[in-house]
């Protein structure tokens, strides 16, 4: 395995999880206030979000950003 892939937080994860566990860790309001995207703060589902996430980089990038300063890497 690369050196580079050994320290890389995502590394493993699927948007799925990073998701899920920002759900968990957060819940969807303060996500939203965090991440201000409609998927987060209209109706707000795993599945609707993941659909906008895979095809809006700039988003995906906030989200897996989130991710990695929340787990304090």
């Amino acid at each position: 395995m690369k050196e580079e892939q050994l320290n890389n937080p995502l590394h493993g994860k699927t948007l799925e999880m990073i998701l899920t566990y920002l759900v968990e860790q957060f819940g969807w309001e303060q996500l939203g206030n965090r991440i201000t995207i409609r998927c987060f703060t209209h109706n707000p589902s795993i599945k609707s979000s993941l659909t906008f996430l895979r095809k809006t980089p700039w988003a995906r990038k906030k989200v897996e950003d989130l991710y990695i300063e929340s787990i304090g890497r």
